[in-house]
């Protein structure tokens, strides 16, 4: 029987904590972030009422951004060390240590939900768990927004820490209709020596 280390929340986990102060030095601040994308999540945040929840959160950075926004965030993530970092970085914060497919979150509750690469490392066959529970907690018409790696076809592909996907925004949207989200705007850049990414904001549907 596979143990929780094993398991592959369990990689994912361990795989970041083994690599959280490289990456937290790398990607731990928001001058690593591409200046469309924080202008995609400040008017996405603007469009939002109620809370927001930072899912897979690493070391705080988006969180913060969301606060200074405007909007009631926090954070979650697997990771113990990214959480106790973004504790120490962002005190008025609320961080806490979770997997985002078994949320300590009351139905309907949020005004929205971002996950910022926080689903890369879900394959196609297990990454209707956490959208299922982003739908369970978003109240309807509220919004989620993904940021992943972009690609022609879902594929697998060895990412620096652990294994991940790439995803054709077409086929995610998919995913996102089958968990009762609608798809309202998508992004994609690459070129210019940047890696292909994806964006797709998303509401959620009435449960009616």
């Amino acid at each position: 029987m596979a143990n929780a280390r094993t398991q592959p929340g369990g990689i994912v986990r361990a795989s970041y904590s083994a690599r959280s102060s490289e990456y937290t030095d790398l990607f731990g601040s928001m001058t690593s972030t591409h200046a469309s994308d924080r202008a995609l999540v400040s008017s996405w945040a603007a469009s939002l009422t109620g809370p927001v929840l930072d899912a897979g959160c690493g070391p705080g950075q988006w969180t913060d951004f969301l606060a200074a926004c405007g909007v009631a965030a926090c954070g979650v993530d697997l990771v113990p060390e990214f959480v106790e970092r973004a504790r120490a970085q962002y005190p008025d914060l609320s961080f806490e240590i979770g997997s985002f497919e078994t949320l300590d979150v009351a139905t309907e509750s949020l005004g929205g939900v971002l996950s910022w690469y926080s689903l890369i490392h879900h394959s196609p066959r297990d990454i209707q768990t956490p959208l299922a529970e982003f739908a369970r907690v978003i109240r309807p018409g509220g919004g989620l927004l993904v940021g992943f790696f972009e690609g022609t076809t879902v594929e697998t592909f060895h990412h620096a820490v652990t294994t991940a996907h790439r995803w054709p925004v077409a086929e995610l949207g998919r995913q996102l209709a089958q968990a009762g989200f609608e798809v309202i705007e998508t992004h994609t850049r690459t070129g210019n020596g940047s890696r292909p990414h994806g964006a797709i904001t998303a509401r959620r549907q009435s449960t009616r």
